[in-house]
């Protein structure tokens, strides 16, 4: 099934709850409502911005949908902007309210068309205003100031408590004004069926890094993307109803709070499970995928839901985590990146929530590592903030988040690009923290599963393995034995972690008898030593000695590491460096890690 095809499905649910509005009709952010008298004065203006945050901002109203502008001033049916509907902008260097012509001349003109042989008493009274109404008066309102660029309805003073577009009878005006706008017909490739075809398809609103005013998921306007002769739309033919539902049903799921959206780096993630006629399925569904996908990182909901991802990561049946999950429900997920004015696809993943879920619990088996970096499975936003320079998300590489999830949720490998990233950034900081090192050990443990016949092969990465016979995972230990003796002996500004941590993984024999010479400095020093620092030189001095036995002489270490083996390399020296502070009398105070290496909140 495709993109479309499937919301296009999802939008009957999505109408049936309330989610979505029906066709010709949009949820939008509308700010304040101006109040009119039968006569067509202006009576009051009403603030209607959400106030249940800490700021005000606009609400979200089910108005007449968007007309999609291309560079001319084509006005909303009874809603829009000051520029259209009171003839009024902010000068863009001023900052002061000035008048427009052009706007309001086509928002009069297109309700003068639309209402002329309209009867009803609420709409004459809103004609009257259109001819009374003098931008010059727009200062003297209340709220002026605030209003400005704001998207503003209208109602008519004591009528009943609605807004114009919610009238009945202007409803069906506007439906009646869409299908007078039909163009020619065609065969729709999303329904099959034979109906008007959409020109330009409605634009898509809420992908994190797109235009505000909203994107195109389907749009041709270059002479390249055009084919026969046809134009726009014809060139990929979509009804005008599918268009809306598939729109409709994206802008739904892309709301603030809608619960069926994450952010995964680059790529603004949606979900919805295909269960029509059971919403109650369908809403477990994706309550479980939402809990899976981006698990909390607040304290006390981590501990409410700790049991359940435990569950889940066990491998239990969904109905034990929730009676009400069916395993075989189809589930979607759909990843989506700015692109300039349009929207382009991350990646698109359908299966079953049951297949989902346990593609889910084997990313957490592959990830899982001992000291583990926190009590629940890290999401992949947490994951990726790992490979940013500085933790900014901003800086996650691009396409890694569409890559990384595509690899989680089919099973598949995970990108090389991942390990790249990882690398590049404990080579640049020099922070060997659980996250990256659990991710290390991921993509290696996946990449021996997946080549492996045998389903059953052990983890060797899970813990510390003393009797590891593997050369780079072993000098990862035999460099965190080196540095934990130099921290022992006394600090330093500049250590061989900060030195030589990206040279002695990646090339070992030109760097190890280099830290070997002072090893055997920071060992005598340390011999001399009394109490906890001659503890720690004995400690470290065992670790090298056994460390050393498991490898071949210096002539035979390896003249480069490739990054699969790099990435061995950091997991063993996690390892032995988290053994050395875990162990009693281990001079706690002086030698733990510094927090910059222990995972961030």
């Amino acid at each position: 099934m495709t993109i479309l095809h499937s919301l296009v499905g999802l939008h009957e649910r999505l109408t049936a709850g309330g989610t979505a509005p029906a066709f010709g009709f949009s949820r939008e952010n509308i700010s304040y409502a101006i109040v009119l008298s039968p006569d067509g004065a202006v009576v009051d203006v009403q603030d209607i911005r959400d106030t249940s945050g800490r700021m005000p901002r606009p609400s979200r109203r089910v108005v007449p949908r968007p007309v999609k502008r291309t560079g001319q001033p084509l006005p909303n049916f009874l809603w829009d902007k000051t520029a259209f509907a009171l003839g009024v902008k902010r000068d863009a260097g001023t900052k002061e309210p000035v008048c427009v012509v052009g706007e309001h001349a086509a928002f009069k003109q297109f309700h003068r068309r639309l209402l002329a042989t309209c009867e009803v008493e609420d709409a004459l009274a809103f004609l009257r205003f259109l001819d009374r109404w003098r931008a010059e008066d727009f200062m003297s309102l209340r709220y002026a100031a605030d209003m400005l660029d704001a998207n503003i309805v209208f109602r008519v003073d004591g009528a009943a408590l609605e807004f114009l577009h919610e009238r009945h009878s202007l409803m069906d005006i506007w439906l009646n004004h869409l299908a007078e706008k039909e163009g020619a017909k065609g065969l729709c490739l999303v329904t099959g069926e034979r109906a008007a075809i959409a020109r330009l398809h409605p634009s898509v609103k809420g992908v994190a890094g797109a235009q505000s005013s909203g994107a195109s998921m389907v749009s041709f306007d270059k002479d390249a993307f055009k084919s026969f002769g046809k134009e726009r739309g014809a060139n990929a033919p979509v009804s005008e109803r599918a268009a809306f539902a598939y729109t409709a049903s994206l802008n739904a799921l892309l709301e603030r709070d809608s619960g069926r959206r994450i952010q995964i780096g680059d790529a603004t993630t949606v979900f919805w499970a295909e269960a029509a006629g059971d919403d109650t399925r369908a809403t477990a569904a994706e309550d479980l995928f939402s809990l899976i996908a981006a698990p909390p990182t607040d304290a006390e909901e981590t501990a409410k839901v700790a049991d359940k991802l435990k569950e889940i990561a066990k491998g239990r049946p969904l109905a034990r985590v929730d009676p009400e999950l069916d395993e075989n429900t189809r589930f979607c997920v759909l990843g989506l990146a700015p692109n300039a004015a349009r929207v382009s696809i991350r990646f698109w993943h359908q299966n079953t929530i049951g297949e989902i879920a346990r593609c889910m619990a084997d990313h957490w088996r592959d990830l899982h590592i001992e000291p583990a970096p926190g009590r629940i499975p890290p999401a992949a936003w947490r994951l990726l903030r790992e490979t940013a320079a500085q933790g900014k998300t901003q800086n996650i590489p691009p396409t890694l988040g569409g890559a990384l999830m595509q690899a989680i949720l089919r099973g598949e490998r995970y990108p090389r690009s991942l390990l790249a990233a990882v690398i590049g950034r404990v080579r640049a900081d020099g922070r060997v923290a659980p996250l990256r090192v659990a991710m290390l050990k991921a993509w290696v443990r996946r990449a021996e599963r997946l080549a492996s016949a045998d389903e059953e092969m052990e983890d060797c990465l899970v813990s510390l393995k003393e009797t590891s016979d593997n050369i780079a995972y072993n000098l990862g230990r035999l460099f965190a034995a080196y540095a934990y003796a130099e921290k022992s002996l006394a600090e330093r500004n500049a250590t061989i972690r900060d030195k030589y941590a990206g040279a002695a993984s990646a090339t070992p024999r030109r760097v190890f008898p280099i830290l070997m010479h002072g090893y055997e400095h920071n060992r005598a020093g340390l011999s001399k030593s009394d109490g906890r620092k001659r503890g720690a030189g004995v400690r470290a001095d065992q670790a090298v000695a056994q460390i050393i036995e498991c490898l071949p002489g210096d002539k035979s270490l390896p003249t480069s590491l490739p990054l699969e083996d790099q990435a061995r390399f950091f997991v063993g020296f996690y390892h032995q460096e988290r053994a050395f502070y875990s162990q009693p009398g281990s001079h706690v105070d002086q030698d733990q890690p510094s927090s910059s290496e222990t995972e961030s909140s």
